[in-house]
């Protein structure tokens, strides 16, 4: 079976396509190096069962394959907000183009959207019937709206050609292979406090935050895309254990042993106030259940992040 993976140099992708290998699957790997890295590629580029093509998903593409998995897009604010109109169209056009080649080759899609599609939600835990509270105009709404277009798109297609489309909503994810300087809070309290520079927080640092490691959400997302039977909604995926931002920081800082202390920053627009996922669907459809508790996805990333700033 030959997989299609976009944003296969991505934190998430990387790692996506890196895990398929290591089962026996082929797997061509996508990406425009907008946000990618190519040394994520390094541990897996030679593989016998991997290729690789440096392509910008907003423009069309004809490959043949047996599924395709879409990662494509910036996930960070830092990363999305810098060009918002390449973001939403990585997100739509992108879908578009990546949704006509399944169609015309009749196989399976997995899009990768998020839990921004929420908004600053309404209620908690966030459930996948919940319609979200987003900004449409908002300096986040590139990518907000950006994936709940990708959303619709998605579902269209199911609707008018039949397309075995899956959709997982993808909560906070962290590990080894975040870039440095990609604004995410794990990424940003770890490399602030390995360099002894005062750890920001946005707001009071009360709201809340449930964080996954890499390993839970590859799994879960591997377990959506080879699933047998018929799926009709999105589904979220993630840990659904909630933490303060502020003890996230202090957590970082005691594992750290730095000297760094929290300085408080505005709180910017549209940041959401509550993130923490409904599992249960994850849990009955494809038996989810995540493995890594904080205290030891933090100690794998802290150790990650001290050979990539040596």
């Amino acid at each position: 079976m030959k997989i299609l993976v976009t944003g296969a140099a991505g934190f998430v992708g990387s790692h996506f396509s890196e895990s398929l290998l290591s089962q026996g699957y082929s797997v061509i790997g996508l990406d425009d190096f907008s946000t990618g890295s190519r040394v994520n590629l390094e541990k897996f580029e030679h593989s016998s069962n991997f290729d690789f093509i440096e392509h910008d998903v907003r423009e069309k593409i004809d490959i043949s394959c047996d599924a395709i998995v879409n990662f494509a897009c910036p996930a960070s604010p830092v990363h999305y907000q810098s060009d918002p109109i390449r973001t939403i169209e990585t997100t739509f056009l992108g879908t578009h183009h990546l949704l006509k080649l399944a169609t015309k080759n009749s196989i399976r899609f997995l899009q990768a959207s998020t839990s921004e599609v929420y908004g600053d939600p309404l209620t908690s835990p966030q459930k996948e019937s919940d319609w979200g509270n987003v900004n449409p105009i908002g300096i986040r709404a590139c990518y907000d709206e950006g994936k709940r277009a990708a959303e619709t798109l998605c579902f269209d297609y199911k609707r008018m050609h039949g397309i075995d489309v899956r959709v997982m909503r993808i909560f906070n994810t962290y590990g080894p292979r975040m870039a440095e300087h990609d604004g995410r809070v794990v990424s940003n309290f770890i490399v602030q406090a390995l360099k002894g520079e005062d750890i920001t927080i946005y707001g009071d640092g009360l709201q809340t935050r449930s964080f996954c490691y890499v390993s839970d959400l590859i799994a879960g997302a591997q377990s959506f895309l080879f699933h047998n039977g018929t799926i009709d909604t999105p589904i979220n995926l993630g840990n659904s254990h909630e933490f303060y931002v502020r003890d996230l920081a202090e957590l970082v800082i005691k594992k750290t042993g730095s000297k760094s202390v929290i300085s408080y920053l505005p709180l910017p627009q549209d940041d959401p106030k509550k993130r923490k996922p409904d599992l249960s669907l994850a849990a009955q459809v494809l038996n989810y259940m995540p493995q890594v508790e904080l205290d030891e996805g933090i100690d794998k990333t802290i150790a990650y992040f001290k050979g990539v700033l040596k």
